[in-house]
């Protein structure tokens, strides 16, 4: 289906349409997680450590990665950050830069939070030490590096890995982290919405950029990614969006193909939809956007609660059928983290296809990224949705289609 908005009939509105309970956390002065939510991701943490033997957890992030920090304290990563978990009492969190540590006090509690020092591992260690840590008895989730895990195993021997199974708690999400990925989703739609009033000829990618950020960052939400693929669809060399953008600027008859995520502090949308700028698509591009759509409506339609990966893939096959093959992943899980499962398709086929059924309460991507066999032509479709027991759930309101501006 190609839409056409040439006119430019609709504008954006000032602020996002949400219910009474979503718009009450998106202008809380800075929103925090119930106390009962919290409870609930510490007793999961509780719970992995006894089921591994373990007495302490050591989680980390730096320069803005590592989801194991926010989740457990409301610290979003900054430059670094080290936890100490003991069951039933604080945690220690501990901070770098020291003028980061008033804010982390006030969004960490009731963590206690203090500046790392010279180094954050170093105080993790003598935290450890002062709580009677003993050898074998140390888990981490987290991306550790080299040197603080040596830093750890010397006074603590064996170090145990936790990194897979935390991946797995955060598959399902809790009511109120849907909630908060329901607000990125609005805010993620905004930045589609965006691009899609603001795209014209003579604009270069950076302000496609421009736009899409300058659309939420006033509404509370923060960049995650926006890729963009420009090319002639006359003489396309482009199939996929690339992860960082060109001085190029865009021209009639291009197709820009988007892929879009804004967050509400950890929590994305994702949303990736094409166009077509100033021209019908030409029967290539209608026909690719055509496999897209109806793999896209092959997956959604069996998409539930014991959905396998290998019904996902064949489900899919639509897209070898027309002719055609994917370059990005067909599906993946989302909030958290880029999740599993991660799956492509029959031709090109991803590298672990799990066993392991979806289940009710994962949040997954669907988004084929249908292509030429070349990789010089492509298109993609798709978004955020819930599985649920009888099916999905979309967070997204961004209409689907191909889109001509």
């Amino acid at each position: 289906m190609t839409i056409d908005l040439s006119e430019r009939p609709g504008r954006l509105t000032a602020d996002l349409s949400l219910p009474p309970r979503l718009r009450a956390i998106l202008e809380a002065e800075y929103p925090r997680f119930s106390n009962a939510e919290m409870t609930r991701r510490r007793a999961a943490i509780g719970n992995l450590l006894g089921e591994f033997e373990l007495d302490h957890l050591v989680y980390c992030g730096a320069n803005r990665f590592g989801s194991a920090v926010q989740w457990l304290t409301g610290w979003p990563v900054t430059a670094e950050a080290v936890g100490v978990l003991t069951p039933k009492i604080p945690d220690a969190l501990f901070i770098q830069h020291i003028n980061h540590a008033p804010l982390a006090r006030q969004l960490a509690a009731p963590a206690e939070v203090a500046w790392g020092g010279a180094s954050s591992i170093a105080a993790a260690v003598a935290a450890l030490e002062r709580r009677g840590a003993r050898a074998g008895r140390v888990g981490v989730i987290g991306p550790m590096t080299f040197e603080q895990h040596a830093m750890l195993a010397a006074r603590f021997g064996t170090i145990v890995n936790l990194n897979r199974r935390y991946v797995r708690l955060r598959q399902i999400k809790s009511p109120e982290e849907i909630d908060w990925m329901r607000i990125g989703a609005a805010l993620t739609d905004r930045g589609m919405a965006a691009l899609r009033d603001g795209l014209r000829p003579g604009l270069t990618e950076r302000e496609l950029a421009d736009l899409v950020e300058r659309s939420y960052i006033a509404l509370g939400g923060t960049n995650v990614i926006h890729f963009f693929g420009v090319t002639p669809m006359a003489d396309p060399s482009i199939g996929v969006p690339t992860q960082f953008v060109a001085n190029r600027k865009v021209n009639a008859g291009d197709a820009v193909v988007a892929e879009i995520s804004a967050a509400f502090w950890e929590h994305p949308g994702q949303v990736l939809r094409s166009f077509a700028v100033g021209t019908e698509p030409p029967k290539l591009y209608r026909d690719l956007h055509a496999a897209a759509d109806a793999a896209f409506d092959a997956i959604a339609a069996m998409l539930k609660d014991g959905t396998t990966a290998r019904e996902i893939i064949d489900a899919a096959g639509v897209i070898e059928q027309a002719g055609f093959t994917i370059i990005d992943d067909l599906l993946h899980g989302y909030g958290g983290g880029y999740l599993p499962p991660v799956l492509g398709s029959r031709s090109r086929p991803s590298a672990h296809i799990p066993d392991e059924p979806l289940c009710a309460g994962m949040m997954v991507v669907i988004q084929p990224n249908v292509v030429t066999p070349d990789g010089k032509a492509g298109v993609q479709t798709g978004e955020l949705v819930l599985v649920t027991a009888t099916g999905i759930e979309p967070l997204h309101a961004m209409p689907r289609g191909f889109i001509r501006v």
